[in-house]
């Protein structure tokens, strides 16, 4: 076969192998991703009206804050990987100053400043972050040679390192871990040799001593001691994880039906309808009903692993293993914490707790994880 013929046959772009792009290819939207968020945001939507004792208030603005999340993820999804690699300075610029706004301006509640608020509007700017940080590290490491070289490692754990220190001061430990989780993942994707790995081993161990006295506030120190014996202070700072374990275990193999479990309705579950709305689940459908709600989190991710292995530079490979990384970060801390095999942080479950913020930052990387997967057919 000669070139020309091998040229018309191939077509502009390859067209004969791959086709011409439908609808869902022009949105630039994948539609795999797409449905199974949908179907995980009904589930959601379905959870809830039962956690939050049959409350159309709280459904309703889920719906709310379902519709802003996936619009800004199909927002996200229209601009190209090369024009986030370009521009990923500015939202983690963006946000960094928001964080320190929140020091000097920002608004408290429950003992902790994390919110700023605009027009009557508030919102928690560290969520931004989840975002932000492995978008600037995709960025950055993606445009050097791999696996970084010293100075560049150091580079990126300076850029890791200033969003959750200043987290930490407003308090929120679990959002700077979440956060520096995220930057993280990018560096270890990016090929970091065993020397590097070994080396955060230690210096995380001998740092350890130094958090848990001069860093952790008491309330912080006492969820870690309750995780080891939550009986030692049953009406105070253990009342959260068994109560969540009582709820978890009554429901059984099938579970009480839908709108019918006593530790949720009886409001002896507290944040049944946030961070402990898996508890809620548990009791009501059983192991089934959370044996199908982690199979269509795994579906998820694995879908999430095919956009990232399909990925047309190192820089949309970078970033879309990490957004996958912290998504199944999000699913363990949150399950582990309410079964009480990990300290209480407050991670919502995602897509599934009630909350805006969190929902508009995850749909914010899926979005640019879709973004990624049509990079193929942008250039096409």
């Amino acid at each position: 076969m000669s070139q020309g013929d091998f040229v018309r046959r191939m077509g502009s772009g390859g067209s004969a192998i791959y086709g011409a792009p439908n609808q869902w290819q022009r949105l630039h939207l994948d539609l795999p991703l797409l449905l199974l968020l949908l179907v995980l945001a009904g589930v959601g939507l379905f959870i809830l009206y039962s956690a939050s004792g049959q409350s159309l208030y709280y459904v309703n603005h889920q719906l709310v804050n379902y519709g802003v999340g996936f619009s800004v993820m199909i927002a996200t999804a229209q601009l190209p990987p090369r024009l986030l690699d370009r521009w990923a300075f500015l939202p983690y610029c963006g946000g960094v100053l928001l964080l320190v706004a929140v020091l000097l301006f920002g608004v408290g509640a429950k003992g902790a400043q994390r919110w700023l608020e605009v027009g009557g509007f508030r919102f928690q700017p560290s969520e931004i972050l989840k975002a932000a940080v492995p978008l600037m590290l995709a960025s950055y490491l993606g445009q050097r040679s791999l696996p970084p070289r010293f100075k560049h490692v150091l580079s990126a754990l300076v850029f890791i390192a200033i969003p959750p220190v200043l987290v930490i001061l407003q308090p929120d430990l679990g959002t700077a871990i979440l956060i520096a989780a995220s930057g993280f993942f990018v560096l270890f994707l990016s090929g970091l040799g065993k020397r590097y790995l070994f080396s955060a081993v230690l210096a995380a161990t001998a740092v350890l001593p130094l958090m848990w006295y001069y860093v952790l506030h008491d309330y912080q120190r006492q969820r870690i001691l309750t995780m080891f014996d939550p009986q030692a202070d049953k009406l105070g700072s253990g009342w959260n994880i068994i109560q969540s374990t009582i709820a978890i275990g009554s429901g059984g193999t099938q579970g009480k039906g839908w709108m019918l479990g006593t530790q949720s309705q009886l409001d002896f579950l507290p944040e049944s309808h946030t961070d402990f709305i898996i508890a809620v689940l548990a009791e009501e459908f059983g192991l089934i009903g959370v044996t199908l709600l982690m199979g269509l989190y795994l579906l998820i991710m694995v879908r999430c692993i095919i956009i990232c292995l399909r990925a047309q530079s190192m820089f949309g490979r970078l970033l879309a293993g990490s957004i996958t990384l912290t998504f199944f970060v999000y699913v363990f801390v949150n399950m582990g914490m309410v079964s009480g095999i990990l300290p209480v942080v407050g991670v919502p479950l995602p897509l599934v707790s009630y909350g805006g913020t969190s929902i508009v930052t995850l749909m914010l990387g899926f979005g640019m994880l879709t973004s990624v997967s049509t990079e193929k057919k942008r250039s096409s």
